[in-house]
């Protein structure tokens, strides 16, 4: 039996192993946790990790306790307000107990158990079991992916790797070249030695000497080490890249007059997410920032989540302008292409059947997924009713709707919720 005791260092005195295995164990807890808790904080604001509170029963376990034992009987003392199956109702007030914690005062309460949970911990949890649909392997470039190959041997290693069979292989081929020559010495004065003690008279003198030096040379070879560290040998793997796809996600965002300042927010909060979860995610996807109004322009990242702009809205412009894009950076048959686009569902009305009509003859023929989010309490408008057409006709549009901050982080994940194989 082999053990092993972990003594990695860890921050601030906290165990890491006991950590992690408490995140795997109460996961749905946690995130159940951070889905109440995400409406109530900035999507960016994630340097500090996040506060999560689970409630006590939701983490208290099975345990043995050793029982009285027997049949006893026991006199409580009754009155005449309770009946048998009646519940005690909790005392009002927290004032009056004798412990150092808080007390409720309203007569309710629930305990909760409260930890933080750093950065890396809060985007695992927040982005795990999303994917990008329909995700194919095109080429290999961009995403870096790695599979591990066997690639010989190393003379420097971990144990876990050491190669029993090449190690012996090794302090054998050692010992016979720092062993042969004193091997054909020792057989030669063994043969000596013979020819001494068969002849007449026998040279004593010479016997002992010949004697002494058999036995000086038996030792030094029964010095040489079994095995050496000279000898060692190690499985070598290395890491290779594997055929993989190359992404571009375009993100569409109409910032036209229409467009109240809490609207934008609300738009720029679902970019921000999908901006965290697909850099999180994908090591150097290509983002295409597209703003509109009534003229589209390809934007930074800066500019696009930042700049104030106002105007009327044609959609279409930019969905023209990502479709020169498109062909000339971005081959269909190299590229996984994707988009979202935010909007408030408002259009010139003679703009959205040509929206519809771009869409489904010039673009989704292209793309692996499309998303489009309305923003707005209003009802909906032609450029809505237009869209509901291409879910019927393509599986990779979808369409959602968000009315509140609390609306973004459900719609997000109803959107890129990872598919089944």
């Amino acid at each position: 039996m082999a053990h092993f005791i972990d003594r990695r260092l860890n921050s601030k005195k906290k165990s890491t192993v006991n950590r992690q295995r408490f995140l795997r164990r109460y996961k749905q807890q946690i995130k159940k946790a951070m889905s109440d808790a995400i409406s109530k904080r900035g999507v960016t604001d994630i340097e500090k990790g996040e506060k999560v509170s689970i409630p006590t029963r939701d983490i208290s376990e099975p345990i043995f306790g050793q029982g009285p034992g027997g049949n006893r009987e026991r006199v409580l003392p009754g009155n005449d307000r309770f009946v048998p199956r009646d519940r005690i109702e909790r005392p009002q007030g927290g004032s009056g107990g004798s412990g150092e914690g808080e007390a409720s005062d309203s007569g309710e309460g629930e305990d909760e158990f409260v930890f933080s949970i750093s950065k890396d911990e809060y985007l695992d949890l927040l982005f795990e079991d999303l994917e990008l649909p329909n995700l194919k392997k095109n080429t290999l470039d961009k995403l870096t992916e790695y599979k591990t190959y066997r690639a010989g041997y190393t003379s420097d290693g971990v144990p876990t790797n050491i190669n029993v069979v090449r190690s012996l292989r090794q302090s054998l081929a050692r010992r016979i070249a720092m062993n042969a020559g004193k091997k054909r010495e020792l057989r030669a004065l063994q043969a000596e030695l013979e020819r001494i003690e068969g002849s007449e008279p026998v040279d004593k003198a010479a016997l002992k000497e010949v004697a002494q030096q058999i036995k000086s040379l038996q030792k030094k070879i029964a010095a040489t080490p079994f095995i050496d560290t000279f000898d060692l040998r190690f499985n070598n793997f290395v890491k290779r890249p594997v055929p993989t796809s190359k992404a571009v996600m375009f993100c569409l965002m109409d910032v036209s007059g229409s467009m109240d300042q809490a609207t934008k927010e609300m738009a720029k909060r679902f970019y921000i997410l999908l901006y965290l979860f697909l850099t999180r995610t994908y090591e150097n996807i290509d983002v295409v920032y597209i703003r509109h109004h009534t003229q589209a322009k390809e934007v930074d990242e800066h500019e696009f989540f930042y700049s104030q702009e106002t105007g009327g809205t044609i959609v279409s412009s930019a969905l023209k302008l990502m479709q020169e894009i498109i062909a000339d950076r971005y081959p269909p048959d190299q590229w996984n292409i994707y988009a979202a686009q935010a909007s408030d569902g408002d259009n010139w009305a003679d703009d959205s059947p040509q929206c519809s009509d771009i869409l489904s003859n010039n673009l989704l023929p292209l793309l692996r997924y499309y998303t489009y989010i309305e923003i707005t309490h209003r009802p909906h408008q032609t450029l809505w009713h237009e869209y509901e057409k291409l879910v019927a006709t393509y599986d990779s549009f979808a369409m959602q709707r968000i009315k509140t901050v609390e609306d973004i982080y459900p719609v997000f994940r109803e959107l890129f919720r990872r598919q089944a194989a």
